[in-house]
């Protein structure tokens, strides 16, 4: 098992010193020097080039660093795992979610969770989907919970929760004083929307698109707050999760538009890497997102 002489190229990597690894690895430079030859011998390269200013990595060495980052975190979740399997829910459960589930679903989810297994630790990365699923891939998170799907092929997607959004006009703009308008008499207006690789935004340029809508301009905000207050001091029109909406916004700072004969829909999914194995409390996680999908139908 070479995981030592990984995690002792990892560090040397890292530190860009022998001794530098050896002091935080808590061993003998020899032994560094030695982990270092037999990852060399055993992959039959060179993954470091000495000299006696610095210390660079082959490219080789860069490949073998990524992919050695990967075994040391599989093989810390598996410690991990077993450790849970024996007592009961522990440890600490990382957690990437989409802005919209972040900031607007996962809390009420989450203080169930605490309630039920007190000791897990919590960490919560909020990105927008592209990210996170980036995250779960690279295995910086345990799980990720995102908005519509993802092209990744290297993660499994299941759906847990449907969201509705609408879309909102400031309170003086035309539409708002009307019980509902076509979706042709959208054409030419200013979009409020979220960055690229967005959720929400590709479901605005989906929205756009499918129907045959142009633009007048784009402003884009990365942030579902910031779109909200650009909307109610009328930069435009946006659309929104009702989850955003659901907090005093409808009939209070915005206009909800009636799209005559339409309804916007979506999934909320979690994502998963198959090669991280069992973890229960992701598991334990999972078991709460599908009850909440059921108590919404």
């Amino acid at each position: 098992m070479y995981y030592d002489a990984l995690k002792t190229f990892v560090t040397v990597v890292e530190e860009k010193n022998f001794t530098k690894a050896a002091q935080k690895l808590r061993i003998s430079q020899p032994s560094v020097s030695l982990h270092i030859k037999n990852l060399e011998q055993e992959f039959q390269t060179v993954l470091l080039n000495r000299s006696p200013k610095q210390l660079t990595v082959t490219p080789t060495g860069d490949m073998l660093y990524h992919r050695s980052k990967q075994i040391i975190r599989l093989y810390e979740q598996a410690k991990q795992d077993i450790y849970e399997h024996h007592h009961l829910a522990r440890g600490k459960l990382t957690i990437g979610a989409s802005f919209t589930i972040g900031e607007y679903v996962l809390p009420q989810i989450l203080a169930e969770f605490h309630q039920l297994y007190p000791h897990v630790d919590i960490e919560v990365v909020i990105d927008n989907t592209e990210a996170i699923a980036s995250h779960v891939r690279l295995f910086h998170v345990d799980i990720g919970l995102i908005e519509g799907q993802t092209n990744d092929k290297e993660l499994t997607v299941e759906t847990f929760l449907e969201d509705e959004l609408y879309i909102v006009a400031p309170l003086d703009h035309p539409f708002a004083k009307k019980k509902d308008v076509t979706i042709d008499q959208l054409q030419n207006e200013t979009w409020i929307t979220r960055e690229e690789g967005s959720g929400t935004g590709e479901y605005l340029q989906h929205v756009l698109k499918s129907n045959g809508l142009k633009a007048r301009t784009f402003v884009t905000f990365s942030s579902n707050q910031a779109i909200k207050e650009a909307v109610i001091h009328g930069m435009g029109l946006s659309v929104l999760s009702k989850y955003v909406l659901q907090r005093g916004s409808i009939g209070g700072e915005l206009a909800v538009i009636s799209v005559r004969g339409m309804d916007f829909k979506r999934k909320f999914s979690y994502v998963e890497s198959p090669m991280t194995g069992g973890n229960k409390n992701k598991e334990l996680l999972v078991e709460l997102l599908r009850e909440e999908g059921t108590r919404e139908k």
